[in-house]
């Protein structure tokens, strides 16, 4: 059975509690059996890998980093499985796409223009309130919480939701 991948995005620089919630959910994703697919750079892409490492379920290519440009090297040190695009931001649909379902924390419009592709996909999407930028500002609004978009106030409930809707 193949395992599942859950997408993660979010500020490339994040502040320091959005950064260790990061760390956090990419270590617990793993922990139940997932695996991690981010933009592959810094900030919340870098912190989610990391935690993925830390797993003690993390086996070699739990980490996929699907980065804008072509050079392997641009990649963070966490990524397993580097898939270079060439296509700047547009990679941000490969992204949404690989994931089962896709996890915000923090953000800016790099991560609104995922949530939006997202959401035109129906894929379930969850925003880690109190983190701010855009996944803050959204997750306030009574109104964008539609059909397939949810709000977890800690990892704890975003693996929940997670494990409820896949």
């Amino acid at each position: 059975m193949r395992k599942k991948t859950i997408s993660i995005i979010g500020s490339a620089e994040p502040g320091a509690e959005s950064y260790k919630m990061a760390v956090k959910l990419g270590k617990e994703l793993v922990d139940a059996g997932y695996r991690v697919a981010t933009g592959g750079l810094q900030g919340i892409m870098k912190a989610a890998m990391e935690g993925a490492h830390q797993s003690k379920n993390y086996q070699e290519g739990d980490t996929i980093g699907i980065i804008p440009g072509t050079d392997i090297n641009d990649a963070n040190e966490f990524v397993d499985i580097v898939i270079p695009t060439g296509l700047g931001y547009a990679r941000n649909l490969i992204l949404v796409q690989t994931g089962a379902a896709v996890i915000a924390i923090e953000g800016s419009w790099g991560t609104l223009s995922e949530i939006s592709l997202a959401a035109q996909q129906a894929k379930p999407i969850i925003l880690m309130s109190g983190t701010g930028g855009w996944v803050q500002y959204l997750s306030e609004r009574e109104e964008m919480l539609t059909r397939n978009i949810y709000v977890a106030e800690n990892v704890r409930e975003a693996l929940e939701i997670i494990n409820r809707l896949i």
